[in-house]
């Protein structure tokens, strides 16, 4: 009975905290909360600027245009927690903004994790959110969450296959009979392909740019087949031997030659997920497909190119940035369902 009332003041969350960006979701609402996963310090004190508001969007408006005092960083990389002390805070103020007004009882929480993360890791994992004010923490793996997120009968005797590129890793598995039959992690993604056109444009052009004019550049004609019409852009930055400011006229085709490796990497996992299918999956997959998602899937074309290297059908989820988010809050709204593919923290607080 204390339990039940207990429930109705505590309001549980979905937690997708990716390289690039955070979701968070609270179940009977959807997705209430999303923010880049970055915070902006104050690098003589380590302190989270403007009283530790500077946070998300605050801070990524502030990226690359700081003066040498201040830093604008990120708390994770390739998916993984590697400032505890930032990604607590930062979390902190997720969570506290995320939750209704009045809300006083720790929430639990529920959050995904790329399958590449080590045992250490996942530890760091479940400290920065309890540390961040979570009564209680589930772990899931990344690509089931994304499968359920994308609608997938992963619970049916047929393959279910997807494939979500995020910021700092891409997640592909297989699934069927609600478990999962093969599965690959790297840490390729999204930062992985704006730095190959960082490099490219240093080669290329001795053109200095930041990372966040490469994203802008890999958004605006960035592509990972050829285009019925390339597109031209033109990119800033600081000339690499003379230091003074210019520009360069950059086209799509160039774009999509600095993304080589990046894109041959996630082919290689995916060649690796599908090796390990038995032939029979692999008969389905040939019929039912393979699903795509993740902020690295909105490249151009990234559909056509992974169906031609693969040889199994591809097709971009709807949402391709909210799957796995929208996946927990499926698994957190029907938590006893999903209990088996959760791992729980040791002990409540």
């Amino acid at each position: 009975m204390l339990q039940r009332l207990l429930r109705n003041f505590r309001c549980n969350l979905a937690v997708d905290l990716g390289t690039a960006n955070t979701l968070v979701g609270i179940p009977g609402q959807g997705l209430v909360l999303d923010e880049p996963s970055v915070v902006a310090i104050d690098q003589s004190s380590g302190k989270i600027l403007s009283d530790g508001a500077a946070v998300g969007h605050m801070a990524r408006q502030m990226q690359g245009r700081t003066p040498q005092r201040i830093a604008v960083v990120r708390p994770l990389a390739g998916g993984v927690v590697t400032d505890f002390v930032l990604c607590e805070a930062m979390l902190r103020y997720f969570l506290r903004k995320a939750q209704p007004p009045g809300w006083r009882l720790k929430p639990e929480v529920l959050v995904g994790a790329p399958g590449s993360a080590t045992p250490v890791e996942k530890r760091a994992l479940f400290n920065s959110v309890q540390r961040a004010g979570a009564r209680r923490v589930w772990i899931m793996p990344e690509a089931k969450a994304a499968a359920i997120g994308a609608g997938l009968p992963i619970a049916e005797p047929v393959a279910s296959m997807i494939c979500d590129i995020g910021g700092g890793t891409t997640e592909a598995a297989v699934m069927s009979l609600g478990d999962t039959v093969a599965a690959a992690s790297v840490r390729t993604g999204g930062d992985r392909m704006d730095r190959a056109i960082v490099d490219y444009l240093r080669r290329r052009y001795s053109l200095r740019v930041g990372v966040h004019a490469a994203e802008r550049l890999r958004i605006d004609i960035g592509s990972a087949f050829p285009l019925a019409e390339e597109l031209v852009a033109e990119i800033s930055g600081a000339d690499a031997v003379s230091g003074l400011p210019r520009q360069a006229t950059i086209t799509s085709e160039e774009v999509r030659h600095a993304l080589e490796d990046p894109l041959d990497e996630i082919v290689e996992a995916l060649r690796s997920v599908l090796d390990q299918c038995s032939p029979d999956l692999a008969a389905d997959l040939t019929r039912q497909g393979m699903v795509l998602c993740g902020g690295g899937g909105l490249l151009r074309n990234l559909d056509r190119f992974l169906a031609e290297r693969t040889g199994v059908p591809v097709r971009l989820d709807s949402q391709p940035l909210a799957t796995v988010a929208r996946g927990l809050l499926i698994c957190l709204e029907h938590r006893q369902q999903w209990q088996t593919a959760l791992e729980a923290s040791d002990e409540e607080v």
